[in-house]
């Protein structure tokens, strides 16, 4: 799992589960959500191979978004995503058995939906991240 998470909103932004995870995967989600989200300063990752790839750095960098590698070994450098793993594991991963792939994604997109709009988060003064908003349509009187 790629677990993508904005820093100061706390939301996730994607959860992307597979068997293999590429840096050609990496830039397709990030392509998506640099479209969608808008363009970020500086992306905080491990140095796993999919994030130190050398194409991946190089198309970081014609976008403008600097590269923010976390020491080897010094997970504390990178809470924000370490607390949200933690959660992810005893929230979903302990109790879940993934007959397939795509029951995976499917079962961890519905728990990211989760997270985002309903979940309290301690850090957010017990408010989700991004929480959903319903419309209640007025209907005039004919």
């Amino acid at each position: 799992m790629l677990n993508i998470i904005d820093e100061f909103t706390r939301e996730c932004l994607a959860i992307r589960t597979d068997r293999k995870i590429t840096a050609i995967d990496v830039i397709e989600i990030l392509a998506e959500l640099f479209i969608t989200k808008g363009m970020p300063e500086y992306i905080r990752s491990d140095n796993g191979p999919e994030f130190v790839a050398e194409f991946l750095q190089e198309w970081l960098g014609n976008l403008d978004v600097r590269p923010a590698f976390i020491e080897p070994g010094s997970p504390w450098d990178n809470g924000y995503i370490e607390s949200f793993n933690g959660k992810l594991r005893d929230e979903l991963l302990n109790g879940e058995i993934f007959d397939t792939i795509t029951g995976a994604r499917v079962i961890t997109e519905r728990w990211r939906k989760r997270h985002n709009t309903i979940r309290p988060h301690s850090s957010l003064g017990y408010r989700p991240p991004a929480p959903e908003t319903y419309f209640l349509h007025q209907v005039a009187n004919a």
